[in-house]
């Protein structure tokens, strides 16, 4: 597990960094300033989810501090949710307002995300302000989940050469931060923050009711499931994308092996438990996979107790659909942090394209329900796992509260950080 700076060495540390932002604040009688960078994408709900969440966190524990948001994407709908759930939030979309924000706020904040994926906003930030940020929630890895080969030397030790001139760095795994020091990574505050999207708590309670009721699915019968292929088929979801034949041919060549786990246990399911299934989307593609890896392959009967949801849906209706559900198994990664952000069960597949992030559920104490299937005996495990759960749903709500508790407690401790900067 990580470890957090502790309270004084950070506050000496970044005090000196950023006193003229704030003693200028306090002189104009006026809230500090954050500006954040966050929302990657909208074809994958985890990747809409870390703004909420980040969002939610500074209302809980700094709700004096106004944030504006400078997005890379925020279509799709997703920024009238944004201002739905958040009606104080400033929001740059042009370039106007970016150097308006540049100007009025006092600290730049990177939000989570796969990387350190804000790299050239970074540094324009720092060319044209001299003021100092923070890194908040990234995994580090030399493997990008999007990228068939891995970084080079000189792409990670740029990305380290970023590191080191923030204020502080969490990560949110363990072998983040340990192989950020490995290459070279000093920057003197890091610690443990979890992917803020465990935070997220962006509803839309009558669409998913409505779903459900459409569906015949009731509040605590159903199980949520998730296939997916190694890489994501971004050629099939965003316009202009170019069609990759390396991650196609290694989608092809383990999808029956990482999704066969997933249709027996949506077979055991039906056959051993009062349950239903939902199969549903963590990302544009899902649908499709679902259908063809685990939808098309049952009987008929076997079909009467399961749901195909052939639509995407936004993270709203999804965490909605979530917090209904018994709990959740899942290849993706968010689905199942959205689930113990609302304290449901949720077992995670592991796979090497989803990077050292997944070491995230060993770090809040769920390694039980991290199977690794990479390795022959974590596919054999997932029907019996999920069995267990389904059958013991007050132990697995009592598993997923305790994971809950860890994670607000490092949320707490890391907003105490950068609140004692404002």
């Amino acid at each position: 597990m990580l470890n957090t700076l502790n309270r004084r060495k950070f506050i000496s540390l970044l005090t000196g960094a950023l006193a003229s932002s704030f003693v200028t604040a306090c002189a104009q009688s006026r809230k500090p300033r954050i500006l954040l960078c966050s929302s990657w994408q909208t074809v994958n709900i985890g990747d809409i989810a870390h703004t909420p969440g980040f969002l939610t966190l500074m209302e809980r524990y700094l709700p004096e501090v106004e944030i504006t948001l400078w997005p890379p994407d925020i279509g799709q709908g997703v920024e009238q949710k944004l201002v739905d759930r958040f009606p104080d939030l400033k929001i740059v979309s042009t370039e106007s307002e970016r150097l308006a924000a540049f100007k009025e706020c006092d600290f730049f904040v990177h939000g989570s995300s796969a990387s350190v994926s804000a790299m050239s906003q970074i540094t324009q930030w720092v060319s044209e302000t001299s003021k100092g940020f923070g890194i908040y929630g990234i995994t580090f890895d030399d493997h990008q989940s999007w990228k068939l080969l891995p970084d080079t030397p000189e792409q990670l030790a740029a990305k380290v050469a970023v590191l080191n001139q923030a204020a502080f760095v969490f990560f949110r795994d363990s072998e983040s931060m340990g192989l950020a020091k490995q290459l070279g990574c000093k920057t003197e505050v890091t610690g443990f923050a979890p992917d803020a999207a465990f935070a997220c708590d962006v509803r839309d309670d009558a669409v998913a009711d409505a779903f459900l009721k459409t569906n015949d699915l009731h509040p605590g019968e159903f199980l949520c499931c998730i296939a997916k292929l190694r890489y994501a088929p971004y050629w099939l979801m965003k316009e202009g994308y170019p069609f990759d034949a390396g991650k196609q041919a290694l989608n092809e060549q383990f999808k029956e092996q990482d999704n066969a786990p997933l249709l027996e246990a949506v077979q055991r399911v039906v056959r051993e438990t009062d349950l239903k299934v939902l199969l549903c989307p963590e990302d544009m593609s899902e649908m499709a996979v679902n259908k063809e890896m685990i939808y098309d392959r049952l009987s008929a009967r076997e079909k009467e107790r399961v749901v195909w949801k052939s639509d995407y849906w936004l993270v709203g209706e999804a965490i909605s659909t979530y917090r209904r559900s018994a709990g959740l198994f899942s290849l993706q990664m968010h689905s199942p942090i959205l689930c113990i952000g609302h304290g449901i069960p949720a077992i995670l597949c592991g796979l090497e394209q989803q990077t050292s992030k997944r070491m995230m559920w060993n770090d809040i104490g769920l390694d039980e329900w991290h199977l690794d299937f990479d390795k022959v005996e974590g596919r054999q495990q997932l029907p019996d796992t999920v069995i267990e759960m389904a059958l013991d749903p007050e132990g697995s709500f009592r598993k997923a509260a305790e994971a809950k508790r860890v994670v607000e407690k490092y949320q707490k401790s890391t907003m105490a950080h950068l609140g004692s900067l404002l």
